[in-house]
């Protein structure tokens, strides 16, 4: 993995402080086609930790299905939700 250097880090601090306005684009092409873009591919929740009772053959079902099962658990309730809003 590449780390960032101190310039870099410098760089993006000064960019971030100016107004969006200042910042010159105008050598950067416009995408115009969007076909192959993945809506959330770079997003990342924030994960809370908890504790919650789920019914003991509930969690052995996801637990049976392999590693990962609270990220199973977690999609689960979020198609609930999607379905249910």
């Amino acid at each position: 993995m590449n780390k960032v250097t101190k310039p870099q880090t410098e760089e993006r601090r000064r960019l971030a402080e100016q107004p969006e306005a200042a910042i010159e684009t105008s050598d950067l092409p416009e995408v115009t086609d969007w076909t192959g873009a993945e809506r959330g591919r770079f997003y990342r929740p924030i994960k809370q930790q908890v504790t919650l009772r789920i019914d003991a053959d509930v969690l052995a079902w996801f637990k049976a299905r392999g590693d990962k099962y609270q990220t199973r658990i977690n999609a689960a309730l979020r198609e609930y939700i999607e379905h249910h809003g």
